[in-house]
């Protein structure tokens, strides 16, 4: 008996998707991602790859159909898309595109704890990645444009239009903070190169912007 599936792993999204087009072996889904570029939108590997597709074939969601063979290659077993897989198929898309998901990406926890890092050298590290996004965008650019020649429509690369979008708004909101920094217009500056230059900690100064005694206003 089928149990419930989590709906964890993207990586097993994109083999619904794949076996809603057609019957495949393991091999020939890996290989299609990967000329379809949905690697850049899906963390793959082969380890992995398998163990999804083992997780699928034993919720019920897809089916073996055959094992063929190639050769003196070891045999590959096809699968097929289940009904009750097309049915959480289409409802984990309609989940993912219409219900935002706070995600915890690791820059943002990055981000959350700059100030413990001197002034100066934030300012480099974002320098360096807003230079590395725009590289990234660019590579990105180019197999859009590669895919455009072959006569595919935008909407077989729409991911990474999403995507380059995307690196853009990060791309130039780390240039700015980086600018911030290195022209002192940051919030909270001063106290954060004071903070540094005694060697102290954040808790052993006095708390940021002007103290004031509030009990004295009130008598």
């Amino acid at each position: 008996m089928a149990t419930q599936y989590r709906r964890s792993n993207p990586l097993a999204l994109a083999l619904l998707s794949l076996l809603w087009e057609r019957e495949m072996h393991p091999y020939e889904m890996a290989t299609t991602l990967r000329e379809r570029h949905k690697d850049e939108s899906v963390k793959l590997n082969w380890g992995t790859l398998y163990t999804v597709v083992e997780s699928l074939a034993k919720h019920g969601l897809i089916e073996a159909v055959e094992a063929e063979r190639d050769g003196r290659r070891p045999e590959r077993t096809r699968y097929r898309l289940a009904a009750t897989g097309l049915t959480e198929l289409n409802d984990w898309l309609r989940e993912l595109i219409s219900v935002p998901h706070k995600e915890y990406p690791r820059f943002e926890a990055g981000v959350s704890l700059l100030g413990i890092l001197p002034p100066e050298e934030a300012e480099q590290l974002l320098t360096q990645r807003a230079d590395t996004l725009a590289e990234h965008a660019d590579g990105l650019r180019a197999v859009m444009a590669m895919l455009r020649e072959q006569g595919l429509p935008a909407l077989a690369w729409i991911e990474l239009e999403y995507r380059v979008t995307m690196i853009e708004a990060e791309q130039r909101w780390v240039r700015g903070v980086a600018e911030s920094i290195r022209e002192n217009t940051i919030e909270g500056a001063d106290w954060w190169r004071d903070w540094h230059a005694r060697g102290a900690r954040p808790g052993q100064l006095p708390p940021f912007g002007p103290t004031t005694d509030v009990q004295s206003e009130v008598d």
